[in-house]
């Protein structure tokens, strides 16, 4: 995302989101991406809907392909089922949590996150706007190269729930050709902007191979509350399964990366493992 957007205010969105509910992720791994073999994520319960296969739209122009032997391994799972409700947890991991960063990558903020994340031999995931990653394609390969969660975020981060089918067809699938065109490998996971998700989105985004993630903890950092605020929401809100989100882009994101690196060493400090979910 290129810069704040002011559609409708976030706690309209937010409710907008709530009323589909929480997904219970169950049978999802949280795992480190080089040491830890891949296992299979299962429906969530009561959350799974009919197979992508049964989704019946327009022809997409994209379809995964393949994925390339790099370092960390990749795995081309299973397509998706089209889900009712996003996954926001990652239950049943023992003391792990998923950091997660979206809008980005952006050329001022970023890069401080990686190093970060890097000198605590940590894994997260970036939700990437497309519009965003196409101009910054060595910021993809790295964050890509280092071991990190490459995730759909729409092209332009506009409000999904307003949108018509191709327009939406149009958003994720620009964005997954783009990353898959930088890293080698399409996304298998995807983020909504604002948290506001519909059916719609969710067949489209299964159709593309990809899984909906949300979050547990928001630590509203889009509003500059100050680091310290960050810090506590996260310190707080941390909890096994627990997936934090955080931006790397869309405004002055400065107080998110000094926010990281407080809380990051914290959380290892006090047992936690921060991780990304894998799928088979």
């Amino acid at each position: 995302m290129k810069s704040e957007h002011r559609l409708p205010p976030r706690r309209t969105v937010l409710r907008l989101a709530a009323g589909l509910g929480a997904a219970t992720a169950v049978g999802l791994v949280a795992a480190d991406p080089v040491t830890s073999p891949a296992r299979p994520a299962s429906p969530a319960a009561g959350a799974a809907g009919p197979p992508a296969a049964a989704f019946r739209g327009r022809p997409l122009a994209y379809r995964l392909r393949p994925m390339t032997g790099q370092t960390p391994p990749r795995y081309r799972p299973a397509t998706p089922p089209v889900r009712t409700r996003p996954f926001e947890e990652l239950p049943d991991i023992g003391r792990a949590m998923v950091l997660s960063f979206d809008d980005g990558p952006d050329p001022l903020y970023t890069p401080h996150i990686l190093d970060t994340l890097r000198e605590h031999d940590v894994r997260a995931m970036f939700f990437l706007c497309g519009e965003m990653a196409n101009d910054n394609r060595d910021l993809v390969r790295r964050i890509s190269d280092e071991g990190h969660t490459v995730g759909n975020h729409s092209w332009t981060h506009p409000l999904v729930t307003k949108l018509s089918r191709a327009a939406i067809t149009d958003e994720l699938g620009r964005t997954s050709e783009v990353i898959e065109r930088i890293t080698g490998a399409g996304p298998l996971w995807y983020r909504a902007p604002y948290g506001a998700w519909n059916r719609n989105s969710f067949e489209i985004g299964a159709s593309l191979g990809m899984e909906p993630m949300a979050w547990t903890v928001d630590t509203l950092d889009w509003t500059v509350p100050g680091t310290e605020t960050i810090v506590r929401r996260v310190r707080q809100g941390a909890g096994p399964g627990v997936v934090v989100l955080s931006h790397d882009a869309g405004g002055n994101r400065a107080q998110s990366v000094a926010a990281l690196r407080r809380y990051l060493p914290e959380l290892l400090e006090d047992g936690y493992r921060l991780t990304v979910p894998r799928r088979l």
